[in-house]
């Protein structure tokens, strides 16, 4: 007997952006997967009459076992926009709508009405100037839920990298590396790659903080006082752990051939390799939280909403992630 399908609820985002109509795009095919948009119905229908696509939109039943999608159609659980979204034109009055709609995911998610959250990309922008403090899906999920600490990770074929802080200022960074957020970081990354990859013993490589990893405590001394003691002791938990090794020459085959993910010590240090290798294609993970969640590894791109040239790679590859670590998890 074959498992259950998992219902796996889609946000699709900034509705001006370009989220809409990759959702209405992946709707065009087939997922071993029911695709639930938390979204405004009108806003999808618009959107898929803007790009000439058909969209049978029918509302969830939660009552029902989960459905196959099919080409053309997706299932709603509806979230109404305050004004209507124009394609590229940003609209503060629509910010309440795009947090209710990941908070409505987020509860569900908790409830068990959702095996997965797939998240579109929002505008921070936006989000902050109407008055909402916002500095991220990771951040944001992490508060609704409860959840001290998450870690956000990027994916690509070939790489993975976790981050120890995400969305801060570089003057910011060096205070939240402590001892306790670090190992905190490794133990929730080992714990994901393990729990949601199937990794038995997942190998982890680890970046220093500072130019040459410290150059021995003559370019910083985070490596010597904070990492390498954090790092030893999980190595005596019996964790594969390599590092901490200088940012600049870890990126290359031969260490990664021999890695299940990297750790990097904040966002532009890891994430412009990853992006290099797989912009489109990657996708991002937040491991920690009591669900799974994915997302894509790109904005808004409110130059392309309207015009059906949006990508639709990176949004797939997190739908068929979520699906994939959702199956794994039954």
């Amino acid at each position: 007997m074959s498992p259950p399908l998992p219902r796996i609820a889609l946000t699709p985002g900034e509705p001006a952006g370009i989220g809409p109509e990759l959702c209405v795009q992946c709707a065009q095919q087939a997922y071993p997967a029911e695709l639930v948009a938390i979204a405004d119905p009108q806003l999808l229908q618009a959107r898929a009459q803007l790009l000439g696509l058909p969209l049978q939109l029918s509302p969830v039943d939660f009552t029902a076992p989960p459905q196959a999608q099919c080409p053309g159609t997706l299932k709603i659980q509806p979230q109404t926009l305050a004004r209507p979204a124009q394609p590229g034109r940003l609209d503060s009055a629509n910010v309440d709508y795009v947090l209710a709609s990941l908070r409505t995911a987020a509860k569900a998610c908790q409830r068990g009405d959702y095996a997965a959250l797939v998240t579109g990309p929002v505008n921070k922008e936006v989000i902050n100037r109407a008055g909402q403090p916002f500095t991220g899906h990771t951040e944001f999920l992490a508060q609704l839920t409860g959840t001290p600490q998450v870690v956000m990770m990027l994916a690509t074929p070939g790489l993975r990298v976790a981050l120890v802080t995400t969305h801060l200022p570089l003057r910011a960074i060096f205070a939240t590396i402590t001892p306790a957020w670090l190992e905190q970081t490794v133990r929730i990354t080992w714990q994901g790659l393990h729990r949601l990859f199937g990794l038995s013993d997942p190998r982890l490589l680890v970046c220093g903080l500072n130019p040459h990893a410290g150059e021995g405590g003559h370019m910083g001394r985070e490596e010597i006082e904070i990492i390498e003691p954090v790092l030893e002791q999980l190595r005596q938990e019996g964790m594969r752990i390599t590092g901490p090794l200088p940012a600049d020459t870890l990126f290359i085959d031969k260490y990664l051939r021999s890695t299940d993910a990297v750790i990097a010590m904040y966002h532009d240090q890891g994430l412009p390799v990853l992006k290099h290798m797989g912009f489109g294609k990657a996708i991002n993970i937040t491991l920690g939280l009591p669900f799974i969640r994915t997302s894509v590894d790109h904005g808004t791109a409110l130059e392309l909403a309207g015009s059906g040239h949006a990508d639709t790679g990176s949004l797939e590859a997190a739908l068929q992630t979520a699906i994939e670590m959702a199956t794994k998890g039954d």
